[in-house]
């Protein structure tokens, strides 16, 4: 699309949003539910402690691996139009910080003060995290950071390291004294790596997979959801479609290293299983933007899940396989880990 066209297709969109966005903020009802509006019919949560209202679905930087500039564009563009306003993005996401650069891009046709921005480092030590958190903030063209991540944590060694003298959150406190981030979370895969992260530090976000699969297989999940609840800080919910890693003998229905819902009435149970784990406040899809769609549409039909959803997913999780359960057992084990855990993981970004 020609930059001039683009420019005034996004200014119609956005103008169109600006004008509707008061009748298109409603208040929930019912405080269990913990939305507190909807922003074009998509439910908004208070971020835990920090006060700040997110978008129940997050749009996922990863996807922009998949999708040329100005498919990025529409994908970023049309997300905020359909009330998403939390966008992640890490500079592991494609090669040589390719999601971060095409994020950056097309969030220029947006209010950076209406985006709830959240990026991540997998440096642990100080002075490595200090450089990929500048070349990040001139990767998205923004001067400020709302929410950063220590990304990937699998092992109590790393949050040692990260948390130690000369450590990652040695720069990330810096950066916040400098008004360059918000507030400060972590990512995980591993319940152990996971909860020393939360009995060393008071983060202000829990980034974790909390799934359907993972919940009724293993209880994969359940201690770093009481844990966060406990501590007041809220849960971002990685892999919230995932239904696994392909068994063997499935077809592949697209060329990834786990399979998702891929329809409709899927997406939506299995969005209102992670949208009823408190302290849950949202979730981010699988990279791809017509999983993002259907996401967007299970979050704006949320309600909390009913007893024949439950039983169904519980249901429809014996028949899969869990993601997560080699690599936190190994850990659990104090095991060293392989890199990566599946062959066909793309292991910047898993």
């Amino acid at each position: 699309m020609e930059r001039r066209s683009f420019l005034k297709v996004v200014g119609g969109l956005t103008g169109s949003l600006a004008l509707g966005m008061q009748s298109a903020v409603s208040s929930e009802k019912s405080s269990s539910q913990r939305e507190v509006e909807k922003v074009a019919g998509l439910p908004r949560r208070v971020l835990g402690r920090t006060g700040e209202k997110i978008s129940v679905v997050g749009f996922p930087g990863l996807a922009l691996s998949h999708y040329e500039q100005g498919r990025c564009n529409e994908g970023i563009i049309d997300a905020f139009g359909k009330g998403v306003n939390y966008y992640d993005v890490a500079p592991a996401y494609g090669r040589d910080g390719e999601c971060e650069i095409k994020m950056g891009l097309g969030l220029q046709y947006l209010d950076r003060d209406k985006i709830f921005l959240a990026c991540k480092t997998k440096m642990r030590d100080k002075d490595g995290a200090l450089k990929e958190l500048d070349r990040s903030l001139s990767r998205l063209k923004t001067d400020r950071f709302d929410l950063y991540q220590l990304h990937h944590i699998r092992t109590p060694e790393e949050v040692k390291q990260a948390l130690g003298p000369g450590g990652a959150m040695e720069t990330i406190l810096k950066a916040k004294e400098q008004g360059k981030i918000r507030y400060i979370g972590f990512s995980a895969h591993t319940t152990k790596g996971a909860l020393e992260a939360m009995n060393g530090f008071r983060f202000d976000t829990v980034m974790f997979p909390i799934n359907f699969v993972e919940m009724y297989k293993r209880d994969f999940g359940k201690a770093v959801l009481d844990l966060a609840n406990e501590q007041g800080a809220a849960v971002l919910a990685i892999k919230p479609l995932s239904k696994g890693p392909w068994p063997q003998g499935v077809e592949r229905t697209r060329q990834w290293w786990y399979r998702a819902t891929e329809t409709q009435e899927e997406t939506n149970a299995a969005i209102r299983f992670t949208l009823s784990q408190k302290p849950v406040v949202a979730g981010i899809p699988p990279s791809f933007l017509d999983l993002l769609d259907l996401a967007i549409e299970a979050g704006k039909t949320y309600q909390p899940i009913t007893d024949a959803e439950t039983q169904k997913l519980k249901e429809t999780a014996q028949t899969c396989l869990s993601l997560f359960q080699r690599e936190d057992e190994r850990v659990a084990r104090g095991e060293p880990l392989p890199r990566p855990i599946y062959h066909d993981c793309p292991y910047v970004c898993c």
